[in-house]
């Protein structure tokens, strides 16, 4: 962009106050990027960010499951990423400097440099460039960046999903290691845990329960088995338990937790898993009291495994990106909302209160 060239950003400056701003677009050195945002998937985590239950206690741009084209970028950034200008890009929640023991292993979301406090999405928009989510027109891409090229044949609203989706396989295939012919039981039907009753699928897995609560979650339980469930559970009408122990004549080998705000949930995922089975606790969970009805002797009686998940790594997000690329699951015709940077408050509002019934997947098209 042109020196002096402005992008329209929306701002959240305190819970329930997304603003309209205006910021200067940064000049692009040797060793960094700009990115014109086509998409920006709509995160839990947004939603908690909106709300408060996740505050920074500072003013920022939203939006970590960005899609877009690079439109400018230095000679250095293009080697280390292997893109070019005019070439389509998801961009990683996560930064990381290479170096470090941590991002040497893999587990770049422990960086020594950046950790959990450098998120995009969650990055103070005092810090220049203030371009650092994907609410926006355009999305700084720091040196210590990380992108994903995007198949040729998928749109940007539906590669969106390489975050959810990326998250699922980690969650489900890579932290508990699900076998093939195992039992799986997925708790919370939203666009994650839809992603993971697919990656269970994907990674074999015999049988596939998701469960959810009530008139929210009615449509996504309806959607479930076009994206691997074998049994859809509605813990307000049906025992959980009862259901997938009729249905298998056991219990779950892994339980994957992706629900929000509701603690009750866990205790039915140690309830539902097989003695020496696993839990895997993924996503922040949105609240800070115990879970009612757990009873922690259940995970030394059982011998559980119980694992907590938070982000998501380069080898699912490739693995999820190809997924998308293969048509296999009907991912374009998830019902969904598009909104501009006029509207993303209203979606974020929609997304966040318990009385609504928010779209099964969100996205902002700047």
């Amino acid at each position: 962009m042109a020196g002096g060239a402005v992008a329209r950003a929306s701002v959240l400056e305190a819970p329930r106050r997304l603003v309209a701003r205006e910021l200067a677009a940064p000049e692009v050195g040797d060793d960094d990027a700009l990115l014109r945002v086509a998409a920006c998937g709509l995160c839990g985590t947004d939603h908690e960010q909106y709300t408060g239950d996740l505050a920074g206690g500072f003013a920022f741009v939203p939006g970590h499951e960005t899609v877009g084209v690079i439109e400018a970028i230095g000679e250095r950034a293009a080697q280390r990423w292997g893109v070019a200008a005019g070439d389509r890009v998801a961009v990683e929640v996560f930064q990381s400097r290479r170096a470090c023991a941590a991002c040497r292993a893999g587990e770049y979301r422990r960086c020594e440099r950046h950790g959990l406090a450098d998120m995009y999405g969650f990055i103070p928009v005092d810090r220049a460039p203030g371009l650092w989510g994907g609410y926006a027109e355009y999305q700084y891409l720091a040196p210590d960046s990380m992108v994903l090229p995007v198949p040729a044949n998928l749109d940007a609203i539906v590669t969106t999903l390489f975050n959810p989706l990326g998250a699922g396989i980690r969650w489900v295939a890579a932290v508990p290691g699900t076998s093939r012919g195992g039992v799986v039981a997925v708790l919370g039907p939203g666009i994650r845990g839809l992603c993971a009753a697919v990656a269970a699928k994907e990674a074999g897995a015999g049988f596939v329960m998701v469960t959810g609560l009530g008139a929210r979650d009615a449509e996504r339980l309806a959607l479930a088995s076009k994206f691997g469930a074998d049994l859809a559970v509605d813990v307000a009408k049906d025992d959980p338990l009862a259901a997938l122990t009729t249905a298998t004549g056991g219990l779950a080998d892994v339980v994957v937790n992706v629900t929000a705000r509701a603690p009750a949930a866990f205790a039915q995922a140690i309830a539902l898993a097989r003695p020496a089975g696993t839990v895997v606790v993924a996503g922040t969970r949105g609240f800070g009291t115990s879970a009612p009805g757990f009873w922690p002797d259940m995970i030394v009686f059982k011998e559980l495994r119980v694992l907590g998940a938070l982000g998501v790594d380069v080898t699912a997000y490739r693995a999820a990106l190809d997924l998308l690329a293969s048509g296999r699951y009907p991912f374009a015709s998830l019902p969904r909302r598009c909104v501009g940077l006029d509207d993303a408050e209203d979606l974020l509002a929609m997304a966040g209160e318990r009385n609504d019934v928010p779209p099964v997947h969100g996205v902002l098209t700047p």
